[in-house]
């Protein structure tokens, strides 16, 4: 029995999926933050050890009939000295290196395009983007929330909460979000929030980008200044993708695959077609396609490629019309 695991960490859910050689997918479970900064290394290891075993105790298999797994982690590649520690995460779990880590873009990358050429852009809590063009590869972005992440659900709420203090300030005029963020921390006075997010505790990374939920709020509201918060996350997100762009040299006029995943860039939200419209704003040549599988799919599909035994044509077909049917109901 050939058996393909896929591992889509992320900073507020990890997600887990067995699939075989015909893509037929034998199991899922979700687990919680994989952002080791977070959770620390041994969280992340008993995690992941956790929730390999128990999906796979729940279709009665067990680590042996891993043929082989891609585990795509949040902030991998960022510390040199911790990529030996990081590789080896579940050696305990899956032993004889039946698996293979790297960054969670990879994943993304994979499930959107299912493996071919293009970039793809990941706007969760994060943001950074993949993408492959022939032999070449490129990640831009993704240096973390202090200085990077732009566009994602952090730097939405970070500017939020800029944009609440100049509101409360009299240096911007009040908007719907001045009252959605005094009631989501039920402050009697506006300076009380710095307590709340500054701590102790501080607010995890987790908990400040769920406030970005705010901002969507107020946006439907009419909150002028807050859509233009999504409106600048846009176009910070087109700069990762000119980027990944220019340094996979891809031929000017040639059409290049774009896709997406993450939290600010579901369909049915109003970051996607701010994106879509930066994305036209230039010379370059992109084909804006809605992602084909889900990233923890894209991670077994990364797997079975790098088992030297990836899915057929048919196999990935049948795959992409689950997907498919599973978002239209």
């Amino acid at each position: 029995m050939t058996v393909f695991l896929g591992v889509d960490g992320g900073g507020t859910k990890t997600d887990f999926l067995l699939m075989d050689a015909s893509g037929s997918v034998l199991a899922t479970r979700r687990a919680g933050s994989a952002y080791y900064l977070e959770i620390g290394i041994e969280g992340l290891k008993s995690m992941l050890a956790s929730g390999i075993r128990g999906m796979l105790t729940s279709v009665g298999l067990t680590t042996a009939h891993i043929t082989y797994g891609f585990l795509g982690l949040p902030a991998y590649g960022e510390n040199t000295a911790l990529l030996a520690r990081l590789d080896n995460i579940v050696e305990e779990t899956l032993p004889n290196q039946r698996y293979r880590c790297a960054n969670d873009v990879v994943c993304g990358w994979a499930g959107a395009l299912a493996g071919c050429n293009g970039i793809a852009v990941v706007a969760g809590t994060g943001s950074i983007a993949y993408g492959e063009y022939g032999t070449r590869s490129a990640r831009v972005g993704g240096w973390g929330e202090l200085f990077s992440d732009e566009g994602s659900a952090f730097w939405v709420a970070r500017e939020a909460l800029t944009l609440f203090s100049r509101m409360s300030d009299g240096r911007a005029r009040k908007g719907p979000l001045y009252g959605l963020m005094r009631a989501h921390f039920d402050v009697a006075a506006d300076l009380d929030v710095c307590a709340l997010v500054y701590g102790p505790p501080a607010l995890s990374r987790s908990e400040v980008a769920a406030l970005s939920r705010l901002v969507t709020q107020a946006a439907l509201a009419g909150d002028l200044s807050a859509l233009h918060i999504f409106k600048r996350a846009s176009q910070e997100l087109a700069e990762l993708v000119h980027a990944a762009h220019d340094v996979l040299e891809i031929p000017p006029g040639a059409g290049v695959p774009v896709s997406y995943c993450g939290g600010l860039l579901q369909a049915d939200g109003m970051m996607l077609p701010l994106f879509e419209a930066a994305l036209q704003t230039t010379e370059r040549q992109y084909q804006l396609t809605a992602p084909r599988l889900s990233p923890s799919v894209g991670a077994a599909l990364y797997a079975a490629s790098l088992a030297g035994a990836p899915l057929g044509a048919h196999a990935i077909e049948q795959l992409i019309r689950t997907h498919q049917a599973e978002g239209a109901s």
